[in-house]
């Protein structure tokens, strides 16, 4: 009886052992944190299909930071940044295509859209990244004698840093 719980202690200890490196190892990747990226979608619902349609990426970052201020009471400075500054020059932009044309809506073109993008998060998530989350948002037609409108979607992505 006595050597069955020698074995049993030595095995647990083991195990413990497995345990506690699997575990210190998720440690120093969760210290490390994350980074995030994200990229737009544009697509044009102007009828005739006049607008441009976009999936447009940063290739670029900027630390907010440097482009914000605190304001109080007290201190009421605005920041007073450069837009240049600000503005990011280096994007990756591809071509999509409007959801109108000439005869109205037109499905092939939706059809390829989401083939596009789909294509897009498929290579972001074969370069490690994982899709957070997914937010929409329209500027729709206002009416008679307006005729413009977007659609635009957002895909937030994140990945262990290295």
């Amino acid at each position: 009886m006595q050597l069955s719980i020698t074995r049993i202690t030595k095995k647990a200890g083991i195990v413990c052992a497995f345990l506690l490196a699997m575990l210190s190892g998720n440690e120093t990747k969760a210290q490390k944190g994350y980074e995030f990226t994200s990229f737009t979608v544009i697509e044009s619902i102007i009828p005739s299909g006049l607008g441009r349609s976009r999936i447009i990426h940063a290739l670029e970052t900027r630390d907010y930071k440097e482009f914000s201020s605190v304001r109080s009471e007290d201190d009421n400075t605005r920041n007073k940044s450069d837009r240049d500054d600000i503005r990011v020059k280096n994007f990756e932009e591809t071509k999509i295509l409007n959801f109108f044309n000439l005869g109205g809506i037109r499905f092939q073109n939706i059809a390829a859209n989401d083939a596009m993008v789909n294509s897009k998060v498929n290579g972001m998530m074969e370069d490690g990244w994982e899709l957070l989350t997914i937010t929409a948002g329209v500027e729709s037609d206002a009416g008679e004698k307006d005729g413009n409108g977007i659609f635009i979607t957002r895909f937030y992505f994140k990945r262990p840093k290295k």
